[in-house]
């Protein structure tokens, strides 16, 4: 399984991006996502959690401005940005703890990353 980050890019301070992580293929069943950051020189940061139980966590930094989502229909993620801010720059990267086939283990799996740069 590969997943596949897209929907980054350069926007201004206040402005909104919408994040997407799709699965290359059909998904047994998909236990959490998760989106993280990377400013430069940093680490990876959790930025926000999707439980398959409905349950959210947002890091306190992006509370109340970014939404995490799923369609497991689609086998797909989303991370909705608003009212971003110069902070919010950096790689972002997709998570997922899933397994492949009814008869496959809970793997960890990771998309490549996606820029996004918040400046005036």
């Amino acid at each position: 399984v590969q997943l596949q980050a897209s929907g980054g890019g350069l926007v201004r301070p206040g402005g909104s991006l919408r994040l997407s992580c799709a699965a290359s293929e059909s998904i047994f069943s998909i236990n959490v996502v998760s989106w993280y950051r990377q400013a430069p020189g940093k680490q990876r940061d959790l930025v926000a959690t999707a439980t398959s139980g409905g349950g959210t966590y947002y890091a306190d930094y992006v509370k109340g401005r970014f939404a995490i989502s799923r369609d497991n229909a689609k086998n797909t993620m989303y991370l909705q940005m608003n009212s971003l801010k110069p902070e919010d720059t950096g790689v972002y990267y997709c998570y997922a703890s899933l397994r492949r086939t009814w008869s496959s283990r809970k793997q960890d799996y990771w998309g490549q990353g996606t820029q996004v740069t918040v400046s005036s």
